[in-house]
């Protein structure tokens, strides 16, 4: 009986991460914004082992909810903890071995980590503060390098990043930067069309001509797209970056409960529409759709699938230690050593931890337009072009040769 009773106490301590913050997620979902913060900011304030996820959880909840000085507060609080822990203590590694993977200090995977400085460029952008967010750029880029270095795979890369880092550069008139960073983004991630437009065009615009017709032949672009790329300079555009619906989810194996697995979150909204107003005219000049240019849920599976042979051995050399310390408990005391083995076996449970807040994909819509005000009429498509979500409307002035960023998430 109070076997039983040690291993229910045992089950209901096991509460998993993904169970402490989907009652903010329901909340965003039901732009709930008040109740959304109240909730993750109890969460992630206290020191614990959890609390890099959880701040990342939180200045992404701001972020949804358009408290950007916020939310850069909390992501520089995520960035300075990620980087002062990352590293495993001995005494964390010993109790992971005889409980769960989830006592282990979370670090954060790499992609993660240059997604962190990316959302702040984000927030400084929505801001209008260009002078910041090429802080985090240069950031980014530091980080990118490190990484490139260590021989990362390009999964950890995080090519967004890299977009995002041409985006701002071009934003500024600094070609020869953006051009750099767009090849990076690109071969990085050449699944992406778009991006590689994007390279062509800057390094065009950097008068970095032998290279342009090298990169030409290398992405076998076309006429159209050539044109495209020699006629950018002089136009103005507006960027929108479109952060689409939830990334997958971890659970449990069901399988083996000890292993982690993902699991797609069903997205209602899939694209991001554009009716675009010139002044003050009343019918659209012309509609506009987004495209994929970095996928969050690729990130995740790749990076979960890498770690699992290692997870693999972690768990087996666990298990093995959890008999040995539980037998030697039981060299004393046969019935507290079942009691322990049970214990530690029970414990033993999948490392759900993640940066579950993330979206599932960022798509761009790139408009070139004339010098003026603009009003874009915004809504979230499903997989039938039918509407699923709307956003307000954002009123732009755009001034010659200028390009104007903003940011749309979408949370259905």
């Amino acid at each position: 009986m109070k076997l039983a009773v040690l291993i229910s106490f045992l089950l209901l301590g096991c509460a998993s991460y993904q169970s402490k913050v989907a009652p903010t997620k329901n909340y965003l979902k039901s732009k709930d914004c008040l109740k959304a913060i109240e909730t993750i900011s109890k969460l992630s304030q206290p020191t614990g082992v959890d609390q890099l996820a959880l701040l990342m959880e939180h200045g992404t909840t701001l972020q949804i909810c358009e408290q950007y000085s916020l939310s850069t507060q909390v992501f520089s609080q995520a960035e300075d903890l990620a980087e002062t822990k990352d590293y495993l203590s001995v005494s964390e590694v010993a109790a992971a071995t005889l409980t769960s993977e989830g006592m282990m200090t979370y670090k954060g995977d790499t992609f993660e980590k240059l997604f962190l400085n990316a959302s702040k460029a984000l927030n400084y952008l929505e801001e209008k503060n260009t002078d910041s967010a090429l802080v985090e750029v240069r950031k980014m880029n530091q980080k990118f390098s490190k990484f490139k270095n260590e021989e990362r795979k390009n999964y950890e890369l995080n090519s967004f990043s890299k977009y995002l880092s041409g985006i701002i550069w071009e934003s500024t008139g600094q070609f020869d930067d953006a051009c750099i960073d767009y090849k990076d983004a690109y071969f990085t991630a050449t699944q992406f069309r778009d991006v590689g437009i994007q390279m062509l065009a800057t390094c065009w615009n950097a008068q970095r001509v032998d290279e342009f017709n090298t990169l030409v032949k290398k992405i076998n672009a076309t006429n159209e797209e050539i044109q495209q790329a020699k006629s950018s300079k002089s136009k103005s555009e507006i960027v929108i970056v479109y952060l689409q619906g939830w990334g997958p989810q971890k659970l449990e194996n069901p399988g083996s409960p000890t292993f982690p697995y993902l699991v797609n979150v069903f997205n209602l909204t899939q694209k991001l529409k554009i009716d675009l107003h010139e002044q003050e005219k009343e019918t659209a000049n012309k509609s506009f759709s987004s495209e994929t240019i970095y996928s969050v849920a690729d990130a995740s599976r790749a990076s979960l699938a890498a770690d699992q042979s290692s997870l693999i051995a972690r768990r087996i050399g666990a298990r093995v230690a959890k008999h040995v310390v539980a037998k030697q408990i039981g060299d004393k005391d046969p019935l507290l050593g079942l009691v322990a083995l049970v214990g530690m076996v029970v414990s033993d449970r999948a490392d759900l931890r993640q940066w579950s807040f993330l979206p599932n994909s960022i798509q761009i819509i790139r408009i070139p337009v004339n010098p003026g005000r603009y009003k874009l009429q915004l809504n979230g498509v499903g997989y039938d072009n039918q509407t699923t979500e709307t956003f307000n409307d954002v009123n732009l002035n755009v001034d010659k040769r200028q390009k104007v960023i903003h940011m749309v998430r979408s949370v259905l």
